[in-house]
Parts: C-alpha cells; sequence; structure tokens
C-alpha cells in the first residue's frame, strides 16, 4: 500500500485536470463574462463556485456508490452525463433568446427599459443556473479513484478527493481567464447588440459539440 497513494494523488491531478479541458467547463464562463462584462475575479469566482459543484455533487455520488454499490454510481451518473450537453444547449438557447430579446427591446425604444433591466437582469439568475448546471453534471471519473483509496483510510481519502478538486478547479479557471481576455479583445457596436444572443448561441454549440463527442 505504501507506493499506491502516491501513485493515486498523480492519478487524481492528471485526472482532475485534463477532464477539465472539455470545452463545456470553460467555453461558457468566457463567453458569459465577455457578454455580461464580468471583471477577471468575478469570473473566477464564477468559475470556481461552479467547479466546486462540479466535484463535490460528483463525491458525494461517489461515497454513495461505496456504500450501496458502485454499479448504482455508474448507472446515474453516465445517465447524468449523457444528458449534460443537452442541459447545456437548454441554457445557452434560453439565454440567447433573452439577449435577442434585450436587444429587439433597445432598437424599438432606444434604450433599455428600466422594468426590463431589473426584473429580467439575468446577472444573478445565470450564475445560479451555471451552478445548478454544473452540479447536475457529475464527473464518473472520479469514481475509480474513491474506491482504490478507500481502503487507505478516511484521511487519505480526503487528501486525495481535495487534490482533484484543486486540480479541477484550477484548470477550470486557468482557461477561463485567458479565454476571457482573449474575448475582451473582440470589440464593435455588435458586441453591445447581440453579446448575450453570441454568448447564448456559442454555449448551445458547446453543449452540442459536448454531446455528439460524448466528452
Amino acid at each position: 500500500m505504501s507506493g499506491l497513494f502516491p501513485t493515486l494523488v498523480a492519478a487524481a491531478m492528471t485526472v482532475g485536470s485534463l477532464h477539465s479541458l472539455a470545452p463545456d467547463h470553460w467555453v461558457p464562463f468566457a463567453a458569459l463574462a465577455r457578454a455580461q462584462g464580468w471583471p477577471a475575479g468575478r469570473t473566477a469566482r464564477v468559475t470556481f463556485l461552479c467547479g466546486f459543484g462540479h466535484v463535490t455533487v460528483s463525491v458525494l455520488l461517489g461515497l454513495l456508490g461505496l456504500l450501496f454499490g458502485r454499479e448504482m454510481f455508474y448507472s446515474f451518473g453516465h445517465h447524468m452525463e449523457s444528458i449534460a450537453g443537452a442541459l447545456l444547449v437548454v441554457f445557452g438557447l434560453v439565454y440567447g433568446i433573452w439577449g435577442l430579446r434585450g436587444t429587439a427591446g433597445r432598437h424599438i425604444h432606444g434604450h433599455a427599459h428600466a422594468h426590463y433591466d431589473h426584473v429580467h437582469d439575468p446577472g444573478a439568475m445565470t450564475v445560479r443556473g451555471l451552478f445548478l448546471l454544473f452540479c447536475a453534471d457529475p464527473c464518473v471519473a472520479v469514481v475509480p479513484l474513491l474506491f482504490a483509496a478507500a481502503p487507505l483510510g478516511a484521511l487519505q481519502t480526503t487528501v486525495l478527493v481535495g487534490l482533484y478538486e484543486l486540480a479541477t478547479i484550477v484548470t477550470m479557471v486557468g482557461l477561463v481567464l485567458p479565454a476571457r481576455a482573449g474575448a475582451h479583445l473582440v470589440r464593435g457596436a455588435w458586441v453591445v447588440r447581440y453579446g448575450d444572443a453570441t454568448a447564448g448561441g456559442l454555449i448551445a454549440l458547446t453543449g452540442v459539440v459536448v454531446g455528439v463527442l460524448g466528452w
């Protein structure tokens, strides 16, 4: 067992980082940060929050798998992964439609309606929606690590989970911030007018790609 823990640590950090390279782990945050003008700090916080929810729910389900059987978790986890792309598509389409409505309102009235801004502003709702979306998309890759670490004891399993979570979140933030900075280089009147609609379309497209490729 002496050499197992270092091996699992390396595996946890590698898997955590590699699975975060999938575009659904960073493209939505960069797109929304550009559309809503989020500063780097808020973008990082939102990404951290969603990454934390994503991995924590995965770990909790994995622990339930330890108690009630691995097959139960795999079945549930793969089912949730299979619909994650569809959920992302729905989220992107809803956000994009909201953006088009806002664009139409500004075009007709010449300015954004105060009532529209305060009641329908998606800022807080967008973050909540993203958080729930990532919580509903567990990472099945963490399950073998949990089962392999369980015989080592609670402390080492907890450390392993923490490292996996750290690797996942750090990679997500590390990808989102440069993507956000690059997106902010794109300027023009059309970005202001159609920024939300474009972000929604990009998020929906990411969901399609993830669903087709099975990431």
